[in-house]
């Protein structure tokens, strides 16, 4: 490549030379272009398809052991021990047990169909279609899944799957993209299968169906669902009249209106996922309603951003114990990119009207350490904390002992995020595929990381919980979000060359 670089330093001055004196023929720049031009861009291509072969391979070995060694009922968990003894979601699992939530399942599914697009090698697609199976049994009566899927019938965790076990707990879950990510999994193996698998199609629309119903009248969402849910008054945010501290507290938070661990991002992917694959109205018409709510759920001033969740009054209140009612600096974030996301496919302005008020609100309110605090009080925006004594928790202005269960602060975002909102209001075009495309150096590492058995092994840096279990420095691990992203990023190369 080093001499590739100087044939085009050499091209370039002799055309500079061409461009001032205007001496050079036609067969002048001819032979130019010939002997210096035609080489360096075979090479290039030479290299580019190279390359493209050695990542087709190791996206091959690695499905190949992931899928036939790590998977259990087609399904995946979030790490496993490098012998394959141990395994963990939310928790240590059983070899019956695979978990929804990402980076479990419906996480390495989307990967596959990554790989399936990238190359057409219908191995891909019989993975996809062994992952469907799985997200299909543990689909439950209510439309949607919970964290777990659990295939032992006597197992600790089996739920009421549809056609499947009839005990258990029903409740389709939101929660940091649990049904949402098992629905963008099926709604594109859906079109992969061309529509023709009866049984992923089903799902696909009864999940859909049940999230439509889901839908409050507001166009806010539950964390949580059993069921179509009960319509309540349609009204905008507003500042509780009772003393929060002590009052308020509502022990099914869950059914209430819900922007906590990004709900409300999840399910408008779903929902322009469903829309550009089925073109029903009723998805683009649900992603409407759902930017109407985060229209109505900001706060007035002087904090004009948004809480983690609200009771039907629309008011911010209690979630878990270590949860208070409060501006939230990490969601307001998410809800303000959101907001943009929304516009971008709606075309509607009306949705970027929020922004320039929360973003002002957010840069006021960034810390000294350039980060946001998790929750603001009410009226006063002072930066809220907790302190831990065994189970119990009392709220501080003190960040000097926080529990270290939760994350109490998040990265200001606040000046990129308004860089991004210029480029919107400006009408910036958005970033084309090729400009995503993975650089050649991080494919070749990527392909360098791949050992002998074809697995990708994490390395923990640093001490860090999995489940109930720990992972010391040093110790080596397999990590279901470590397959997807590196399959992901060799099929986005594939894809692009």
């Amino acid at each position: 490549m080093q001499q590739n670089r100087s044939e085009h330093h050499i091209l370039d001055y002799l055309i500079r030379v061409v461009a001032v004196q205007h001496r050079a023929t036609k067969c002048t720049l001819m032979f130019i272009y010939l002997f210096l031009v035609c080489p360096c861009a075979v090479n290039a291509q030479d290299e580019s398809h190279a390359l493209r072969q050695e990542a087709t391979a190791a996206m091959r070995r690695a499905a190949e052991f992931y899928s036939t060694q790590v998977a259990s009922h087609g399904g995946y968990v979030y790490h496993y021990r490098l012998d394959l003894q141990r395994r963990w979601g939310e928790g240590e699992a059983t070899i019956d047990q695979i978990w929804v939530q990402p980076p479990g399942t419906p996480t390495v599914g989307l990967a596959y169909l990554d790989a399936y697009d990238a190359t057409g090698d219908p191995f891909y697609l019989t993975l996809v279609g062994q992952v469907a199976d799985a997200l299909c049994y543990g689909q439950l009566r209510s439309g949607g899944w919970s964290n777990c899927i659990d295939f032992d019938p006597q197992g600790q965790r089996v739920a009421q799957y549809r056609g499947q076990a009839k005990r258990g707990k029903n409740n389709s879950s939101l929660d940091d993209g649990q049904s949402q990510t098992a629905m963008r999994f099926l709604i594109r193996a859906d079109q992969a299968f061309g529509f023709r698998n009866q049984a992923v199609h089903q799902a696909a629309q009864s999940a859909l169906q049940s999230l439509l119903a889901a839908q409050f009248a507001n166009g806010g969402f539950p964390q949580v669902w059993t069921g179509p849910v009960a319509q309540q008054p349609v009204m905008a945010a507003n500042f509780p009249d009772y003393d929060w501290r002590t009052e308020g507290r509502i022990k099914e938070y869950w059914t209430l209106y819900t922007l906590n661990d990004d709900v409300a991002v999840h399910v408008a992917e779903v929902f322009i996922a469903a829309d550009e694959v089925y073109d029903d109205p009723a998805y683009m018409s649900a992603l409407c309603k759902l930017g109407d709510f985060l229209i109505l759920a900001q706060l007035p001033a002087p904090q004009p951003a948004w809480a983690q969740q609200y009771n039907y009054e629309m008011q911010p209140v209690w979630a878990r114990k270590f949860e208070p009612p409060g501006v939230s600096g990490h969601e307001s974030q998410k809800i303000v990119a959101l907001l943009m996301r929304i516009f971008e496919v709606t075309e509607d302005s009306k949705y970027l009207k929020p922004i320039p008020a929360a973003l002002d609100y957010l840069e006021q309110s960034t810390l000294a350490d350039g980060q946001l605090a998790r929750y603001y009080e009410l009226k006063t925006n002072r930066p809220l904390y907790m302190l831990r004594r065994g189970d119990q928790y009392s709220l501080t202005y003190d960040d000097t002992r926080l529990p270290s269960h939760y994350s109490w602060k998040t990265r200001s975002r606040a000046a990129e995020l308004r860089r991004r909102y210029q480029r919107v209001v400006d009408g910036s075009p958005k970033s084309s595929d090729r400009s995503r495309m993975p650089r050649p150096d991080a494919v070749r590492q990527v392909i360098a990381d791949l050992d002998a058995q074809g697995r990708w092994v994490t390395t923990a840096s640093e001490e860090r919980l999995v489940g109930q279990t720990k992972f010391r420095p040093g110790e080596r691990y397999l990590s279901s979000a470590e397959f997807s992203r590196n399959l992901s990023l060799l099929a986005a190369y594939v894809e692009g060359q």
